[in-house]
């Protein structure tokens, strides 16, 4: 559970810095370790512009991720275009914007924040969730094997399923994506 936490805390962080990501010039200045400078296509300018910022670690030096839609990508090479790369792997709505950011009206921004928003809370609540699962399976794995070691406890065999379909339960069905 504390890892959990740990990681809401951290994600919480991120989609306040994030927001700050929208300018140029800040994604610009995390690239100040960036790999490739120059005579290349992935040059710190032209990754900002496809609104990558650096977010480097220490096996991985090069990983450029989206601010927008959190598409994280490695591996770059020098003749990598930064807006190709992103553009074919993810549809991105910041890179979709038909005028510059900074020619917005202000309810063209709160729409396209509000788009921020829901990204960022799907793809960092997937993950929370997958982790809780993740840890809800350890912590039951744990609890069946000390019963069967020390109860010489065996678990029931699952239960067949009905032919009948009004006894069953679809799960997930009271939530449905668009």
């Amino acid at each position: 559970m504390e890892m959990l936490l740990k990681e809401l805390s951290s994600a919480s962080k991120l989609l306040t810095d994030f927001k700050e990501m929208y300018e140029y010039e800040n994604r610009l200045k995390t690239f100040t370790k960036w790999p490739f400078q120059e005579n290349c296509k992935c040059t710190p300018e032209n990754m900002a512009k496809a609104g990558f910022i650096h977010c480097p670690n220490v096996n991985e030096p090069d990983v450029a991720k989206c601010f927008f839609c959190l598409l994280e990508l490695e591996g770059w090479e020098q003749n990598d275009d930064p807006w190709e790369e992103h553009t074919k792997r993810h549809t991105c709505d910041f890179l979709s914007l038909p005028k510059n950011f900074e020619d917005l009206t202000m309810e063209e921004y709160y729409m396209l924040e509000m788009t921020r928003l829901r990204t960022f809370i799907c793809r960092i609540g997937r993950r929370i969730i997958n982790s809780f699962e993740e840890e809800v399976a350890t912590t039951r794995r744990h609890l069946v094997d000390y019963f069967v070691s020390k109860h010489q406890y065996t678990p029931p065999l699952p239960l067949p399923l009905s032919d009948d379909p009004s006894t069953q339960h679809s799960e997930g069905s009271h939530c449905q994506s668009k």
